[in-house]
């Protein structure tokens, strides 16, 4: 981490095409070799620090109170990591702004960025799932014959979502065991349930990518109607009907 803030204060001072990894190395206070034992590029040195700020994100949803549903709990985490003198000083979203900036012009630091979202979204996902699990523990209970809690009662193994009764699973009104997104049945289950949970993941990280990126284009202050909050809670919307019970 010390070499990738090495490199971001190079970067922006100096350019990217301008500094060397060598010159790197020398901010950082550490040898060439040692440079390269980590990166292989003077590209892949802001690697860690695109990662530490997409991983946050995703971390805060998995510290989001637990009682709150999923989209509730995805907007709960952008207010957290991304309003400026609450989860992120105003300086370090300067940062990020100059960085995306720089990246976009450089195919090989866009690729960096690129690495760092994609694990972010593989986080989300594991996350994501933890915080259905117990959802789904109950309607697989429901479907062993058990009751299961709805806005009322659930009889004879019924679902939760719309009422859907004799063993379906929420969604467009599957029926028979059919699962959203496909009408996919039998033992496809556990494949489908976690395939919409990495849909849903994939969708939310890019809700979220986007909204950063596109403040970072801008001149837009960090805390202002056009920051990074408002414009990824707007894109947050389009998951606001995603069938999570089913998934």
């Amino acid at each position: 981490m010390e070499i990738a803030r090495a490199a971001a204060e190079l970067f922006m001072r100096h350019g990217l095409r301008a500094t060397r990894a060598e010159d790197v190395a020398r901010a950082a206070g550490v040898a060439p070799r040692t440079f390269y034992r980590y990166f292989a590029s003077k590209e892949e040195a802001l690697g860690p620090l695109f990662s530490a700020g997409a991983e946050k994100w995703a971390e805060a949803v998995r510290d989001a109170p637990a009682g709150l549903s999923v989209p509730d709990a995805l907007r709960h985490a952008v207010v957290r990591t991304l309003t400026p003198g609450v989860g992120v000083r105003p300086e370090s979203m300067e940062w990020v702004r100059s960085l995306l900036r720089l990246a976009e012009g450089s195919p090989a630091l866009r690729r960096v960025w690129g690495e760092a979202c994609q694990g972010a979204e593989r986080t989300l996902m594991e996350v994501l799932a933890a915080r259905l699990s117990p959802a789904r523990d109950a309607v697989e209970a429901g479907a062993r014959g058990g009751a299961v809690p709805a806005d009322g009662e659930a009889s004879a193994g019924a679902v939760s979502g719309d009422a859907v009764s004799g063993g379906t699973v929420s969604g467009d009104a599957a029926s028979g065991g059919a699962v959203f997104g496909g009408a996919v049945s039998g033992g496809a289950g556990p494949y489908v349930a976690a395939a919409g949970v990495r849909f849903g993941a994939a969708v939310a990280g890019a809700a979220v990518r986007v909204a950063v990126e596109t403040w970072a284009a801008g001149d837009d202050p960090a805390d202002g109607p056009a920051g990074p909050v408002p414009r990824a809670l707007s894109h947050l919307e389009a998951l606001r009907d995603f069938p999570w019970d089913a998934v």
